[in-house]
């Protein structure tokens, strides 16, 4: 590290830039220390106020919404009567956006010794920061805790659309009322899941994807039952753009790749999400970046500048929040103690898609595994072949293992149907404590019938090596 900055009202021992997971970092254990708390947006990062938390909260209603209209295959008369669109808006946002703010509030009232700086910070040297609101500050250490933002593809006629009309995930869930027709841009998890959400609401969905498939990053096992269980409820455009986008009689009319239109009240851009590093001032501090715009960091989230600390999307690709918690644990751990610095996992990060039908996912698909040259055999198993598979009359849902032929050991795992992302939880704990696959299926009681006996039999259904 370069020589410390003498102690001024505006140097610190501590400056965090971003309060979603970086926000966690400075708990009683810096109660002794000054720290410095940037934030340019809305505090608590995007998973609290635009992502992962609100999603869920319009993903559950959806769910009941869907279901009702699904009864009838088992005996059930149930209908779907109507939505109450502001409602369902407003139990979402009248629990975050308090949360937001007592968040804020503590920082500023209840640790007398974090200090919050509300703008646009950007590196002017080394350690040294520009905060955006006047005032420059220096720190011993620096964390880059920035996260990412959604892309804008360039349509012709985007820019032009008057912004009630176009959204990207942090706007669409503040709509004023449930639009009748709606076209998503995109065909990755926020494509899915708000395809799901509005059309469970009784929307009309548009989805137009440039490429052949759906949630393309998944197993192609996966992504191929995603993408016709999606054909049968939404209008699925693959292999198609939107090339122009326009205002036409009081709709958005989207001229699409295949010659045809769609007219439409709201455009949902899904198109991916990329680190906000592009504009911190990063080369006037040392700090490298790949070519993705993702910053370098090591294995204990050191930057290549000395004292200087990222984690989360901003420097990683996983683009997940429990991630970004495990590196914030790590990144807190190594400030603390900083001669036994810990280093962090990503072996055998799991992720989940809260569409329908949901999907989740750990460790190699076997595309990957046969581009990578990786011995394994395959077990796959369906939900309707377990008993509470016969009660849900599940004629479509399933999983599918990867395994070390010789060892057993799991190499990944991929869920698609209800409940997907609680069964493969099981799965996950095999690969992060390195059980093999029959050694940990029979070293417990599954409960039956319970639909974890799904994860049960796909185990068992892999050759046991011993």
């Amino acid at each position: 590290m370069g020589p410390v900055t003498p102690r001024t009202d505006t140097h610190y021992d501590l400056a965090i830039i971003g309060s979603g997971s970086g926000n966690s970092i400075a708990d009683e254990r810096f109660g002794d220390q000054r720290v410095a708390l940037l934030e340019k947006g809305v505090f608590g990062g995007t998973c609290l106020n635009v992502g992962c938390i609100p999603t869920k909260m319009f993903v559950y209603p959806a769910d009941l919404a869907l279901g009702a209209e699904h009864g009838d295959r088992l005996g059930v008369e149930t209908r779907l009567e109507r939505v109450r669109w502001p409602e369902i808006r407003d139990r979402v946002f009248g629990r975050i956006d308090p949360i937001s703010a007592g968040g804020r509030h503590w920082r500023i009232e209840g640790t007398p010794n974090v200090t919050l700086y509300e703008g646009h910070a950007r590196f002017v040297g080394e350690r040294t920061v520009d905060t955006g609101t006047g005032t420059t500050i220096t720190a011993d250490q620096v964390v880059i805790a920035t996260g990412s933002r959604a892309t804008m593809p360039p349509v012709v006629g985007l820019d032009t659309l008057p912004e009630s009309r176009v959204h990207t995930s942090d706007t669409i869930m503040r709509l004023d009322s449930l639009p009748d027709r709606v076209l998503i841009i995109g065909g990755g998890f926020v494509a899915a899941e708000f395809a799901h959400v509005f059309g469970s609401f009784g929307a009309g969905v548009t989805i137009a994807n440039r490429s052949g498939a759906l949630l393309r990053a998944e197993d192609d096992d996966i992504s191929a039952a995603f993408t016709a269980a999606a054909q049968s409820r939404w209008d699925v455009r693959l292999d198609t753009h939107v090339s122009r986008l326009e205002e036409h009689s009081g709709a958005i009319r989207a001229h699409l790749s295949d010659t045809s239109t769609v007219d439409v009240d709201v455009v949902l851009v899904a198109t991916g999400r990329v680190p906000n590093a592009d504009d911190l001032g990063l080369e006037h501090a040392g700090i490298r970046i790949d070519a993705t715009g993702t910053i370098l960091v090591d294995e204990h989230q050191r930057t290549t500048a000395d004292g200087v600390w990222a984690l989360g999307d901003v420097a990683n690709s996983f683009q997940l929040k429990h991630v970004a918690n495990h590196e914030a644990r790590v990144v807190q751990h190594n400030l603390l103690h900083p001669d036994h610095l810990e280093s962090t996992r990503h072996t055998a990060v799991p992720s989940a898609v809260f569409s329908s039908p949901q999907v989740a996912s750990v460790g190699l698909t076997e595309r990957e595994a046969l581009a990578q040259g990786v011995r394994h055999v395959v077990s796959r198993q369906q939900y309707g072949d377990t008993a509470y598979g016969w009660a849900m009359e599940d004629t479509a849902s399933f999983a599918k293992v990867l395994a070390d032929p010789d060892t057993g050991l799991i190499l990944g795992a991929h869920f698609l149907g209800p409940q997907a992302s609680n069964l493969i939880q099981p799965i996950i704990a095999a690969m992060s404590f390195g059980q093999p696959a029959h050694e940990f299926a029979r070293g417990q009681y599954w409960i039956h019938p319970a639909l974890a006996e799904v994860t049960e039999n796909l185990l068992l259904g892999l050759p046991d090596p011993r």
